[in-house]
């Protein structure tokens, strides 16, 4: 292994993204993943509607911007994987490295069990194109899901499919895989999404759906909705997992990055808006409890879509959208561990994909068999899927978000992280980068601990 505190890995004709527009495209698909078609929609639906929505847009505020900024300015700043950024930044060999230990260790554990989710999500496009989950009954449609997750030759195969296609890309590279398809499915999901919201607002129930998203019930606002939405602002900009830092490391150096990361945020936000006005007013228009949670998307959605004129297109088209957003995110959590073992441990670029499939094959399986072989293996009550969930999600990313908070704002130093925002002075944002600093130093570490804390089940 590859001493940590050695020298950062030279730069020299390493990989970028070639374009503004590849940049925003590449970043913003790392945002977007299920958490935007499947989780946002489930817990603004459990927790009131648009009471939990505005709390969530300050969290974000207030959490997730300015700690993806800060990753992005370290890792374009040391031009590196997260491990030797933090080495090449770090002041008299502290060992700040650890946090992008934590961040890799953090993006191969919820590889190993997003990529079992990823696999359901491809298996309904499959389904919804066979026609196989026509039915307006929930009964039916949850038997359907059981099936899918019970059945363990299924699941290692739609996993190992998934993968293996995340896989193909990446040993691509930077520029013609990531960049390349990111540019394209970006477009893509927000045509798909345009569509399906478009056919939902001409439902009966569109006026409801739309004051539950849009219209504030403030007595609904409580202590644990206010913290359940502060720890979805966290989760869903991909921070503290090392992702935003390995792409911060292929942005150029003209590249405004307070504007970049407000442009994914804001983007951001429009993929959950716009899966919401898709999803509420077909929910309530057929009579289902917006709460449901996480069955939303694969018990609830194809027994609403059921009762729709061309159901069965409609439905492939959901589940093709929510294939396409779940790619874009697989894309940059295996990064991390590849552009780590090409860099720190001096592997070819293929073969450090190919270890990290191999590996993720291997641990992955434990969590895809979650449900049906080692159903009854649960060690401290809970499976493996759920013990990879756990510790990344609880623990591994809150203390990754505070540390690189910490760094960003004390130990790298205010001056030089207001420099890298400003591109060396060439941009004149000197208020801004004061503002995001004094942030990071005094809001966003106490907010993400306390994110950490009701993960933790300790207040």
């Amino acid at each position: 292994m590859t001493d940590p505190t050695a020298p950062p890995f030279p730069a020299t004709q390493r990989a970028g993204f070639s374009s503004g527009f590849g940049v925003l495209a590449a970043t913003l698909g790392s945002a977007v993943g299920l958490g935007n078609i499947w989780k946002f929609p489930s817990l603004t639906g459990a927790n009131g509607g648009a009471g939990f929505l505005l709390v969530y847009l300050l969290a974000t505020l207030l959490i997730g911007l300015p700690v993806m900024m800060a990753e992005i300015a370290i890792g374009r700043q040391a031009r590196a994987n997260p491990i030797t950024a933090l080495v090449a930044l770090s002041p008299r060999r502290q060992p700040w490295w650890l946090i992008g230990v934590a961040g890799m260790v953090a993006a191969f554990l919820i590889s190993s069990f997003y990529s079992e989710v990823v696999a359901w999500v491809f298996a309904y496009v499959a389904k919804a194109l066979r026609g196989s989950l026509l039915s307006s009954d929930p009964a039916v449609t949850e038997a359907a899901f059981q099936a899918l997750i019970t059945d363990p030759v299924q699941s290692l195969l739609w996993q190992w499919g998934v993968l293996a296609f995340i896989g193909g890309i990446l040993l691509l590279g930077v520029t013609k895989g990531i960049e390349a398809i990111t540019k394209k499915l970006m477009p893509l999901l927000f045509v798909l999404l345009l569509l399906l919201c478009a056919f939902s607002l001409t439902l009966d129930g569109a006026a409801q759906g739309l004051a539950f998203l849009f219209l504030p019930d403030w007595g609904k606002i409580t202590a644990p909705v206010v913290l359940t939405a502060m720890g979805l602002a966290f989760f869903k900009l991909s921070i503290g997992m090392g992702t935003m830092m390995t792409y911060g490391s292929y942005f150029g150096n003209d590249q405004n990055i307070p504007a970049t990361a407000t442009r994914v945020m804001a983007a951001d936000l429009c993929v959950s808006m716009l899966a919401g006005i898709a999803i509420f007013p077909a929910v309530f228009t057929f009579g289902f409890a917006p709460s449901a949670g996480p069955s939303l998307v694969f018990i609830t959605i194809p027994a609403v879509f059921a009762q729709m004129p061309f159901g069965q297109v409609l439905m492939a088209a959901f589940f093709v959208l929510t294939a396409v957003a779940a790619t874009g995110a697989m894309l940059s959590l295996m990064e991390v561990p590849v552009v780590t073992l090409h860099e720190r441990w001096g592997l070819s670029r293929p073969r450090a994909t190919v270890l990290t499939l191999v590996l993720l094959m291997v641990v992955g399986a434990g969590c895809a068999l979650s449900q049906s072989t080692l159903a009854g293996f649960q060690p401290g009550g809970r499976t493996l899927f759920n013990w990879a969930d756990y510790v990344s999600s609880n623990l591994l990313l809150p203390l990754g978000g505070i540390f690189i908070a910490l760094f960003a704002g004390w130990a790298w130093g205010a001056d030089n992280f207001r420099r890298a925002l400003s591109n060396q002075g060439t941009l004149h944002n000197g208020a801004l980068a004061r503002a995001i600093v004094w942030v990071l130093r005094w809001v966003s570490p106490p907010l993400i601990l306390a994110v950490m804390l009701r993960g933790l089940d300790l207040i």
